[in-house]
């Protein structure tokens, strides 16, 4: 599994790794040993969020990182925009570390813009990581006059990455978000990088182009997705499957590098379009 540097945070992260929205809609025992099968292969970027199932999605985590696994995964959550305010932040966390049953957190994230001010959730965020709760700290669903307000508040080199929606049929964020992230050292994490339900169906134009670089390659269409999507050096992907076969079959983007043909047929079956900014939550 191929990683890279995340953002300004010094730290390598793969470039795949596993999403959990959802997962507590999922049999436990299938999805447990998804994410063990995931780290086992290097997925080793675990990404939940304290909305998830209600806390449910954590403790699943919990279960599935015992044994050892903790220590070997890059570990993420998110606070709510409502509980965001600079005590509700901390109390937040220390919640998030409970059912994570872990002492600290590699990443935390405010979910999305809510009504309590940037100042207020950044200097939480700067309080756990003073205090070891949380190593970096990160924002989601941000678009750019959020990211531009967010730097004016936290400075350069302190927010480690931003959370998008980005798949091959919404490649929004590629007309400004990404340049922003890049251009201010910040790492892209693609959330529902197979567009929530919605991936191409092998008898679309578009995932005839898939299967046919996927059949050349021996991997799924999904893989070449996802390794067109992170062709960014700035792009990280995190994928969820409750099925280990596919997880593995995933993973294997990470060690995928299209050619340059390869992506602009690619490009071609799924155009950029038009910027209209990024979708509100």
């Amino acid at each position: 599994m191929q990683s890279r540097m995340f953002g300004s945070t010094g730290r390598a992260v793969p470039v795949i790794g596993y999403g959990s929205w959802q997962l507590e809609e999922d049999d436990r025992a299938a999805a447990i040993a998804a994410i063990r099968r995931a780290v086992e292969l290097g997925a080793s970027h675990i990404d939940t969020a304290e909305l998830y199932g209600r806390g449910r999605v954590e403790e699943m985590l919990a279960e599935a990182l015992a044994g050892g696994l903790r220590e070997r995964v890059y570990l993420a959550s998110k606070v709510l925009p409502e509980n965001a305010s600079f005590h509700g932040t901390i109390e937040a966390c220390e919640r998030s570390l409970r059912r994570l049953a872990t002492d600290r957190l590699d990443l935390y994230m405010l979910h999305w813009r809510g009504r309590h001010p940037l100042e207020e959730t950044f200097g939480a965020f700067e309080r756990l990581r003073a205090a070891g709760k949380i190593l970096a700290w990160g924002v989601s669903n941000f678009d750019t006059e959020d990211l531009d307000e967010a730097i004016t508040v936290a400075g350069e080199s302190r927010i480690a990455c931003n959370q998008v929606l980005y798949h091959l049929k919404n490649r929004t964020i590629e007309h400004a978000v990404l340049p922003w992230c890049e251009e201010h050292e910040v790492a892209l994490v693609a959330y529902s990088p197979f567009g929530c339900g919605d991936f191409p169906s092998p008898d679309s134009s578009g995932g005839r182009v898939l299967a046919a670089i996927a059949g050349a390659r021996g991997v799924t269409a999904h893989a070449v997705a996802l390794a067109f999507l992170c062709r960014h050096e700035a792009v990280f992907a995190i994928p969820k499957s409750s099925d280990a076969e596919r997880v593995a079959a995933n993973c294997a983007a990470g060690e995928l590098a299209l050619a340059p043909d390869e992506i602009a047929r690619i490009e071609e079956a799924f155009p950029l379009g038009r910027w209209r900014g990024l979708p509100s939550l």
